[in-house]
């Protein structure tokens, strides 16, 4: 318990603990500004224990949204977030902001804007063909990735994540199954990695090193064709070299095309088909297994994969998925991993890590059902919460690992 509870750093700054609250899309921006509900969610995680709750997602251009309600970075949203990071700072906390362009992901429908992909692509969100960005356009979106940096200082961030992972904008860019360009962005895996290296370098430019800068990197798609480890190994090497980089946030899946290889356990094809259009939910009913694949959930699911990049990397790297207990911390910290990154445990208990820390051998609620998934069009949360008000009050008896605790918990 020692070693994940002391301070450490990362970066300019050191973190209460190793413990980070992954970005998980809060679905409380309407007016795609900070509300007083976005705020409590974090405030609420803060004084939880992490030592570092991540605001997701924060485009750097309108038209970088997975739809039009998520906050973008402009001066408008700057008093809104100084509120956001206040509160945080308040309970102990640093605050960091994620920030990065959907890319193909991006619903042009919603946002009233082209989604951009790096060749041809036909948008089912959008139900239009993407706009390819020519090399004058991507410099465009590198400056408006440095400028969305320069705001987050402005808001009072002590971080930024830099979003490398899911088939976003440069995470697309990657892909050989996505990007088919002929230019120096396109072809061999060094072309590809061209955006988020010069990213990467922009963002940190524009903080000169007072913020940390991390990015989340897809470790493979999951997808025939596209991104492998070996790759993205190569990739990660290139990004240590380089330099600009304080951490890397390991993950894996597609948004696009194989979403649950980040998630594991149950696919909730079922709920989500119910936030769906009449037309679309049709054809989700009829596509949804293809889509939503089912991943047995287990324990640091993805830490196989994590491995490798450990073993090959000097830099910090932060374990993602599937870290719900001390015994999992504790061993991702015995085999070389800085930081690791907590999200729907959090969802269903925000103040774990303080029942942790008063205990080594509780263990969290989460049954990863993922019912948390579809909720995201009406505010992120766990369906079971309210479930337990006693828990979540903090005057139940502790669950100590047993059988039955490991059952629930998948």
């Amino acid at each position: 318990m020692t070693e994940v509870f002391t301070p450490a750093r990362l970066g300019p700054i050191t973190l209460r603990n190793r413990v980070i609250k992954a970005a998980t899309f809060e679905g409380r921006t309407p007016d795609a500004l900070v509300t007083a509900e976005l705020i409590a969610f974090h405030r609420e995680v803060a004084a939880g224990g992490v030592g570092m709750t991540t605001v997701a997602y924060c485009a750097v251009a309108p038209g970088g949204r997975t739809d039009r309600h998520q906050i973008w970075m402009r001066p408008d949203a700057v008093p809104g977030l100084r509120r956001l990071t206040d509160a945080v700072h308040a309970e102990g906390a640093a605050a960091c902001a994620q920030i990065g362009h959907a890319g193909p992901v991006a619903n042009a429908a919603s946002n009233r804007l082209p989604a951009l992909a790096p060749s041809p692509m036909f948008s089912p969100l959008g139900m239009q063909k993407m706009q390819v960005p020519d090399e004058a356009q991507l410099r465009e979106l590198i400056a408006a990735h440095a400028n969305a940096a320069r705001l987050a200082e402005q808001s009072g961030f002590d971080a930024v994540e830099i979003h490398f992972g899911h088939n976003y904008l440069t995470s697309s860019f990657l892909s050989p199954l996505l990007n088919r360009r002929k230019d120096r962005y396109g072809g061999a895996l060094e072309n590809r990695a061209r955006l988020a290296r010069e990213v990467a370098a922009a963002v940190a430019e524009a903080v000169g090193g007072r913020l940390a800068v991390t990015a989340k990197l897809n470790m493979e798609d999951g997808v025939r064709g596209g991104l492998t480890v070996p790759e993205s190994l190569r990739v990660a090497a290139w990004l240590q070299d380089d330099g600009h980089l304080d951490a890397l946030e390991l993950t894996a899946g597609s948004s696009l095309l194989n979403p649950m290889l980040l998630f594991h356990g149950a696919a909730p094809r079922r709920s989500f088909a119910k936030t769906l259009p009449t037309p679309a939910r049709l054809g989700f009913r009829a596509m949804g297994r293809v889509f939503l694949k089912e991943y047995p959930y287990q324990e640091a699911y993805l830490l196989e994969r994590a491995r490798q990049f450990r073993r090959e990397l000097t830099m910090p790297l932060i374990l993602l998925g599937g870290i719900t207990n001390l015994d999992t911390m504790q061993q991702a910290m015995a085999e070389g991993f800085d930081f690791v990154a907590m999200g729907r445990a959090l969802l269903r208990e925000p103040n774990l890590l303080r029942r942790i820390q008063a205990d080594a051998g509780f263990r969290s609620a989460c049954i990863h059902c993922n019912e948390c998934m579809p909720t995201i069009y009406s505010g992120t949360r766990c369906v079971y919460r309210l479930a337990v008000p006693q828990a979540e009050a903090g005057t139940a008896a502790p669950r100590k690992a047993s059988r039955s605790a490991t059952k629930r918990s998948g």
